[in-house]
């Protein structure tokens, strides 16, 4: 085999682990996002978007800085419709380590919000629900007000918790 040939070879086996290495994580990411009727009663209604931290202005405009700094390596988001009645949005935050998580939690006020048991800490308040569970910090937000609007993302969120690795 000649030199040009082993190059060749090598470039291609590097391009080709990259494919497969990014595939996986982005499968990774996005795997934390239930899919449709994987949590009784939602569905998710579009496909799940993927934002590092060099996009994520693109999601959270104003305010992608905080995240990064404090070490923000993906989002994840996606749409859901609990019994075709209450629209939400589902964010996981992948950060590098649970500091992190525990830092951006910790830094949002918690106002009225009541804690929950969910993840490491949690909160609920009204039409969200938000929790942070080793290096994650997800939120939960419903754009209806109705009675079971709080328990319905609390479900949700507790489909999203067990699909969380540390």
């Amino acid at each position: 085999m000649s030199i040009r040939n082993m190059w060749r070879a090598a470039i291609i086996t590097g391009l080709l682990g990259s494919v497969v290495f990014t595939g996986a994580c982005s499968k990774q990411v996005g795997g934390t996002l239930p899919t449709s009727n994987e949590v009784s009663g939602w569905a998710r209604t579009g496909e799940v978007r993927t934002f590092e931290p060099s996009n994520l202005y693109q999601y959270i405009d104003g305010d992608a800085e905080r995240y990064i700094k404090a070490g923000v390596k993906s989002t994840s988001t996606a749409d859901y419709k609990f019994q075709d009645r209450i629209e939400a949005v589902a964010d996981v935050y992948t950060m590098s380590n649970a500091d992190g998580a525990k830092q951006i939690f910790e830094s949002e006020p918690a106002g009225e919000a009541k804690s929950i048991q969910l993840g490491d800490a949690g909160r609920a308040s009204g039409q969200s629900v938000t929790f942070r569970k080793g290096r994650h910090l997800v939120r939960l937000v419903a754009y209806q007000d109705a009675p079971d609007t709080q328990q319905a993302l609390m479900n949700l969120g507790r489909g999203i918790e067990s699909k969380l690795s540390q």
